[in-house]
């Protein structure tokens, strides 16, 4: 009997091919299919999002919240969906959420929306590579107009260029609309490249993507230039709020933060935070997000410091959040759900998804930035405990 996995060629979303898949895994490997196999939905709103699907994988869902934000776009308090196996985390956002509504909330904004793809163009010598980045910035408008034809959404803002021997290393910036855009930038450069391969005779050959774009991993350009939004949260606070929730002082937390930087820096790290994957991971699993772009997502920098009047002022920026509240994944039924907690499924939203992601980021950063610390006469440390407490399944 066939080892091949059973396909359809007329409808591979259908209920029949989908239990045919069950019966073949269950006959040749030693798996019992009782969970996976149970769904809710109607399996041909899967088709463009998987292939040789055979049931869900069920990661459970929580509830942290309220997150109070001051954004431009995220206004007042949200629930915030966090889909993950990690026992603690959701009971330590909760306590960073609660540092923030006490302050007054997390201010937000988004000071730049671009997605990329970096194509590399090759040529004989590196004189002809300069001509060409030259060429480029003349043709910038004819270049722009050929790649819009294929998107009624993105727009090509900018064409950096990197020369780098006889190559040229470029990145297509775009702007696209609440969806990430990783496959609209794709298709439009692709036409766009195959344009400037027929006008530009002196070009050799080119590749679509020469790496420069950094898809799904972090780089000092992102860090710099920036992918999907930009987007800083910031709050002043308390002294006595830090003191009563975070049990230090300002002067104990930016002490601490203080090692953390030079540690990130000793590693070469580009990200000077604890943790800000354990957030939008969560975040991203609930709501349809490309899980993978938390290689990128998860980038940032922190700068913090206590006020003359004895308050403790922290702020992040992420310099590469990807995030969407249409296309991909985000239609799915129980996506689209997690989605709409936070009023944010649909056109015009995704702003308001990356402003309350970012929020998030502080809750967690502050709440593990204060459970580090050793209690100096108990010995007891708060992330140690709370995991013993909560975090093990035994």
């Amino acid at each position: 009997m066939s080892r091949k996995i059973p396909r359809s060629a007329d409808n591979d979303y259908s209920a029949e091919i989908i239990a045919e898949r069950q019966a073949f895994i269950e006959r040749e490997t030693p798996a019992k299919l009782d969970h996976t196999r149970q769904f809710s939905f109607d399996p041909t709103v899967m088709e463009g999002n998987i292939e040789n699907m055979f049931g869900v994988a069920q990661v459970p869902i929580g509830l942290a919240g309220p997150l109070l934000v001051d954004g431009e776009h995220a206004q007042g308090e949200f629930f915030v969906p966090m889909a993950t196996v990690e026992g603690t985390m959701l009971a330590s956002y909760n306590r960073g959420m609660r540092v923030i509504r006490e302050s007054g909330g997390v201010k937000t904004t988004v000071s730049a929306v671009v997605m990329q793809r970096a194509p590399v163009f090759v040529f004989e010598d590196a004189r002809a590579a300069r001509d060409f980045v030259l060429w480029l910035d003349v043709n910038f408008e004819r270049i722009k107009a050929v790649a819009e034809t294929t998107t009624s959404v993105g727009k090509l803002n900018e064409i950096e260029h990197y020369h780098v021997h006889h190559m040229v290393y470029t990145r297509f910036d775009y702007s696209t609309g609440d969806a990430a855009g990783q496959n609209m930038t794709s298709r439009a450069t692709f036409v766009a490249c195959e344009w400037i391969n027929k006008e530009y005779e002196a070009l050799k050959h080119y590749s679509l993507s020469g790496n420069f774009d950094t898809e799904k991993k972090t780089s000092s350009v992102n860090l710099l230039k920036g992918r999907g939004r930009r987007v800083t949260a910031e709050l002043t606070i308390p002294r006595e709020v830090v003191q009563r929730n975070l049990r230090m002082t300002p002067e104990q937390m930016q002490y601490g933060q203080g090692l953390s930087t030079l540690g990130s820096f000793l590693t070469s790290s580009s990200s000077n935070a604890a943790h800000p994957a354990n957030g939008l991971a969560a975040l991203y699993l609930a709501t349809g997000q490309d899980i993978a772009n938390i290689g990128e997502s998860n980038q940032c920098t922190i700068y913090s410091k206590v006020t003359r009047g004895g308050d403790y002022f922290f702020s992040v920026t992420l310099p590469a959040l990807i995030v969407a509240t249409y296309g991909g994944g985000t239609a799915l039924p129980t996506q689209r759900e997690c989605l709409e907690i936070m009023d944010c499924y649909g056109q015009d939203k995704a702003q308001k998804l990356a402003e309350i992601a970012a929020g998030l980021v502080v809750a967690g950063e502050l709440s593990l930035g204060a459970a580090s610390r050793v209690d100096p006469e108990t010995r007891a440390n708060d992330w140690v405990d709370a995991h013993e407490r909560l975090g093990r399944n035994r």
